[in-house]
């Protein structure tokens, strides 16, 4: 459901942008401590050569036209960041049966001054050797249908390619000879209707840097994410596509990317880390001379909000013993202690539902039962032959083979939770203590904390997000106060048994940065205040997501629909999706058209 009307009030005017005296997760919004805070980032600053301040007008030209009003002049160092139209390489492809030729632009540095990258990198099933050191998590690719070889109006697909805030090492999403369908593929889509096709790589957790430091610690990721934007931006006359049609798009941690920098356009807060990397349209003196907004924000089952995401993991799936039942509860005190914070969190958002209710713990698990109930009779209405089973069949679903060697396998689960009208194809019921163990029957619960678990109760191994924060020479630092008091790992650098310090007493010092780290990944710490958030959202979260709270993405929503900025809001839970992406290219791709349509010439006058 799209509720394009004027959007429902919060309990203030706009939300608070992380100020000391609101209990959110970033206790205070700064701008950042200046070359202290950006040189966390340890980036590796080249120098430019005197020769490109001689042939920096036609960047500048091009900056300055996409640059904010009052600007200062661009910095002549953008000149290093000019876009060559010649430099690419035609491919062909077939899409939907029809050869297509495609235009590839090649790992394109978005940035001046990129990090460097150790050639052997950790992974998950072992090192990966990468050919690009010098800047292949700060590249980009770009593709052109021949549709577009001419076309500055045409859309920028923005794709992201990160899972869990993982580091993002080039892609390319288009190869020479490869078929794609434009049903089911949204690379196959967006070349089919003329979009320019980007695939962005960028810094970020797990990322080894060529002096054996951590540079992708938060907020790389966002950073870089802007100063692709910026490269647009600043080429915008000499490329192909319009930058003021960008559409980003990414799935489950490039949810989350996408959804901050859809959030945060145009914040100052960036502008230290944006010129320590040389990106665009930052000048001599750090002043932005050109903007990071995008247009529309294509987000699915988006791993945010990291700084408050246990609580509302821990308290969905405490509040009606979903753990406890399941037999998935191995920390029960834990678990009990974090859930106990959810509800103060909750209510400090002051957000409301459709009908003009406070959102609060109180009817949280009806607002979900309402998405659900939502989302099944959105996918009983699409199409006749959809149905969903009666209660006591079974659910067939498909789960495994996602990983290298993995095969497919078909499982069934009882019905016991939904009950359906098929006569009106309308829902009667859903039981939500047993929708909760349906979808955990699926795939186990994360750890107890869920986001934040390395250093608590000797967890040393564990895959959380952990490892995003802290400084770039340290592992990990726990960044939620309570997997910070109950660090009793000796020696990592984060806890109260390493600093002496609580949470609460670290964050005050004014040299902590963990949480301007959490602040600036965070979307919610943005939308409603200052910062210029994209004007149009299609968000995603699958009925059977047990990745994360869905109580994450039905915030998200909430605060948009409260956003004056915001014009349209598609938010659904996908029925009966896991935690993926991408399954719904011709709704998405309908929605970004009708977003276009509806925006009108990015060429005229008042494009914005």
């Amino acid at each position: 459901m799209q509720r394009l009307s004027t959007p429902f009030g919060c309990e203030t005017p706009e939300h608070p942008t992380a100020v000391k005296e609101m209990p959110r997760s970033a206790p205070r919004k700064r701008l950042l401590r200046g070359v202290a805070v950006a040189g966390s980032l340890a980036l590796t600053a080249l120098a430019v050569p005197s020769s490109f301040a001689a042939t920096s007008g036609s960047a500048q030209a091009r900056a300055q036209a996409s640059a904010p009003r009052g600007a200062h002049a661009v910095d002549a160092e953008d000149a290093a960041l000019d876009f060559d139209s010649a430099a690419y390489t035609t491919v062909t492809v077939t899409v939907d049966g029809q050869p297509m030729n495609v235009r590839w632009y090649k790992e394109i540095c978005y940035v001046a001054h990129p990090v460097e990258a150790a050639a052997q990198q950790p992974g998950g099933f072992g090192n990966t050797t990468i050919s690009n050191t010098a800047c292949g998590y700060q590249a980009m690719n770009v593709f052109v249908p021949e549709s577009a070889f001419g076309d500055q109006r045409a859309p920028i697909y923005f794709a992201v390619n990160n899972s869990g805030w993982m580091a993002s090492y080039i892609k390319a999403s288009v190869t020479g000879g490869a078929s794609y369908s434009s049903a089911t593929s949204n690379v196959g889509a967006a070349l089919k209707a003329g979009y320019v096709f980007v695939d962005v790589a960028n810094r970020s957790r797990g990322l080894l840097g060529a002096d054996g430091t951590n540079p992708g610690k938060a907020p790389a990721a966002v950073v870089d994410a802007k100063a692709a934007v910026r490269y647009l931006r600043l080429n915008d006359a000499t490329m192909p596509g319009s930058a003021e049609r960008i559409v980003i798009n990414g799935t489950s941690g490039g949810g989350a990317l996408v959804s901050i920098l859809g959030a945060s356009g145009n914040s100052a807060e960036y502008d230290p880390y944006l010129a320590e990397i040389g990106a665009a349209g930052i000048d001599a003196k750090g002043r932005s001379t050109l903007r990071d907004d995008v247009f529309a924000v294509n987000a699915y089952c988006p791993i945010t909000d990291l700084g408050n995401a246990d609580k509302a993991y821990e308290w969905l799936y405490n509040i009606l013993d979903t753990r406890a039942d399941t037999g998935q509860n191995p920390s029960p005190e834990d678990a009990a202690a974090i859930a106990a914070q959810f509800p103060a969190y909750e209510k400090s958002l002051g957000l409301r539902n459709p009908d003009g209710s406070k959102l609060t713990a109180a009817n949280m698990i009806d607002t979900i039962r309402k998405e659900v109930v939502r989302s099944a009779e959105t996918y009983l209405k699409a199409d006749p032959a959809n149905t969903i089973p009666a209660l006591g069949a079974t659910f067939d679903l498909q789960s495994g083979g996602g990983f290298p060697g993995g095969t497919p396998t078909t499982k069934s689960y009882v019905n016991d939770w939904i009950d359906v009208d098929t006569a009106t194809r309308t829902v009667r019921s859903v039981d939500m203590k047993k929708y909760l163990a349906f979808v955990v029957a699926q795939a186990t619960l994360k750890t107890t904390p869920a986001f934040d678990a390395v250093g608590v109760n000797g967890n040393t191994t564990s895959g959380t997000e952990t490892n995003l924060f802290g400084p770039v020479d340290q592992k990990y630092m726990n960044y939620t106060e309570y997997s910070w008091d109950h660090n009793d790992v000796p020696g990592d650098g984060s806890g109260i048994d390493d600093t002496g310090l609580t949470w609460d007493q670290y964050t005050a010092k004014r040299t902590t940065t963990v949480d301007d780290q959490i602040h600036l990944i965070d979307p919610m710490d943005f939308i409603g205040t200052g910062a210029d958030t994209a004007a149009n959202w299609y968000v995603r979260a699958g009925t059977r997501d047990r990745d994360t709270s869905f109580i994450v993405s039905i915030n998200l929503d909430r605060a948009l629909e409260a956003d004056q900025q915001v014009k349209d809001v598609d938010y659904r839970l996908a029925w009966n999706q896991p935690h993926a992406g991408n399954y719904d290219v011709p709704e998405a791709m309908a929605w970004i058209a009708k977003v276009v349509r509806k925006a009108g010439d990015p060429l005229g006058a008042n494009h914005r």
